[in-house]
């Protein structure tokens, strides 16, 4: 692609962290990496369906990629890399026919039989399929591979020649790492039964490295098996099968979460034993529920992409997944106001900003350098305010109220706004509205409303939200509100029923100032 000057310039020298990312990838290939370009990897792993890890790490390691392009005229490719030839250890809860899927368990997730009946080859070729479908809603460049492709085309023969050659070395990595009882049974090498189509946890003994042929003992028979592990016949343990696909594929950066520190640092103890520099990457921090513990999927705690979805844009998902991905976060329905809210603030600002704060705006690095027009005359917070006082989740009520504010908008010309209210209806419906309280103004709050009272009623039914705001400010001084955060926080507590709210002009002129006098009638009523 064509980068401006200004722009590769400032990229080559800033600190928002794609760009500290892709400099490694600088450092790395001093003098170019020639044709073959950079190849990135995700790893996915098919027992499940995709969820918020799959998305998270897949858009992190584009914008790396991203930044890298805008730094450097080096190909590059991402490689979505799913595993699996795993070992089906457990079944899901929840697959349908548990009976057989438990009749398949230890065989690879590649030959069990897909449940779900829906004509695919496999239980992973079902989600094989689902994470090529989620990759490509959120239109991610992708190159999809899969690990039962690669054992059994051959592509990974020669890395597990190596595998074999090196075999003493790789022990000497991984088994210092294990509890006592395991190290006895630890093998890097699982071969497949050729009795019962299991991933075999079984000791082996190297016969041929050239060749490819191991030697163990099968646990159905107890007879000497013989067995090639190329072109199918094995699966590696995953922290070697890691550090083997990297070798064999070429992979020059991989990001993964904080609790795989560990995995890495041994994987990439195994890559260089193999003869090959480990890729470059980071280690992101976890995300955390609202009681500030990691989120798990089997706890169920947190919340799902879809349910993020539910309630707000996918922008503003990528947006707040960007932000201090080294530091652990809240992932709560409660953050996902704040975060809409957030991005449409970065995204007015981006148009004005000189090429060093744009490239440290996360809207440059959401959409890959192509930033959409700011299009939202008024945020996420004012709209759950409107829901709230018109108490209607009525599409076409809630477009008259914004029609009246933002004349120029239409569900038509603004197909984004009229989402955005579709969001805040479901939003409000499902966590503001039982929480609202409106309480009755004490003595002197209740003087200050009759005075803003009369004087909304004196300006004319158009006043814009400026001249309103100001109108509310001078009457909360006029009352002796010394810190006018109070006077605010009595109008949303007794308007609005909440203790946070909009600027007031904003929610005035958006509401009508009569509908916002009948509010403040029925507060001095109660």
């Amino acid at each position: 692609m064509s980068v401006d000057p200004q722009l590769r310039e400032a990229a080559l020298v800033h600190k928002a962290w794609p760009y500290e990312e892709a400099r490694k990838l600088l450092k790395r290939y001093p003098d170019g990496p020639g044709e073959r370009g950079i190849i990135f990897e995700t790893g996915y792993g098919p027992s499940g369906l995709p969820h918020l890890g799959t998305f998270q790490e897949v858009a992190r390691t584009l914008m790396v990629r991203h930044a890298l392009t805008e730094m450097a005229d080096w190909p590059t490719r991402l490689i979505a890399f799913s595993d699996d030839m795993d070992g089906m250890r457990k079944v899901p809860p929840g697959v349908p026919h548990q009976d057989m899927m438990h009749a398949h368990l230890d065989q690879p997730l590649s030959k069990v039989p897909d449940p779900f009946g829906c004509g695919h080859q496999s239980y992973a070729d079902h989600n094989n399929n689902l994470l090529r479908q989620f990759l490509d809603r959120f239109g991610f460049d992708y190159e999809f591979l899969a690990s039962s492709d690669c054992y059994g085309s051959g592509r990974f023969d020669e890395a597990l020649r190596n595998v074999l050659r090196n075999y003493e070395a790789i022990q000497a990595v991984m088994l210092p790492t294990l509890r006592e009882e395991r190290r006895a049974t630890y093998s890097p090498v699982l071969p497949i039964s050729q009795v019962s189509g299991k991933v075999l946890q079984v000791p082996i003994e190297v016969v041929d490295a050239d060749a490819g042929t191991v030697r163990y003992t099968e646990p159905d028979t107890g007879e000497a098996v013989t067995q090639s592990i190329l072109s199918g016949g094995a699966k590696l343990q995953w922290k070697v099968d890691w550090a083997m696909r990297w070798v064999a594929l070429g992979v020059d950066y991989e990001m993964s979460g904080k609790d795989l520190i560990d995995s890495v640092t041994q994987s990439s103890k195994i890559a260089r034993i193999l003869g090959a520099r480990p890729p470059e990457g980071f280690n992101y921090e976890m995300f955390l529920d609202e009681n500030g513990e990691k989120i798990s999927k089997s706890k169920g705690n947190g919340l799902t992409i879809d349910e993020w979805l539910t309630y707000a844009p996918e922008e503003s998902l990528a947006f707040y997944i960007y932000r201090e991905p080294r530091k652990a976060k809240q992932l709560s329905f409660g953050i996902i106001p704040k975060a809409v809210d957030e991005y449409q603030q970065f995204l007015a600002a981006y148009p004005t900003q000189e090429w060093d704060k744009r490239l440290g705006n996360p809207v440059h690095h959401v959409h890959a350098g192509k930033v959409p027009p700011a299009r939202m005359p008024l945020s996420f917070a004012l709209l759950l305010n409107l829901v709230g006082v018109a108490l209607s989740d009525d599409k076409d009520l809630l477009w008259a109220f914004v029609k009246r504010y933002a004349p120029d908008t239409s569900p038509e010309t603004h197909p984004e706004l009229g989402a955005l209210i579709g969001h805040a209806a479901v939003y409000f419906r499902d966590f503001i509205k039982d929480s609202l309280a409106r309480r009755a103004p004490d003595e002197k709050e209740a003087e200050a409303l009759r005075h803003l009272d009369r004087q909304l009623a004196q300006l004319e039914p158009d006043a814009g939200a400026e001249e309103i705001q100001n109108l509310v400010f001078e009457v909360g001084k006029a009352h002796g509100f010394e810190n006018l955060r109070d006077w605010f926080k009595a109008l949303y507590e007794t308007l609005l029923g909440t203790s946070q709210g909009p600027r007031m002009g904003s929610f005035i002129a958006l509401y009508g100032i009569d509908n916002s006098r009948k509010l403040i009638a029925e507060a001095l009523a109660r």
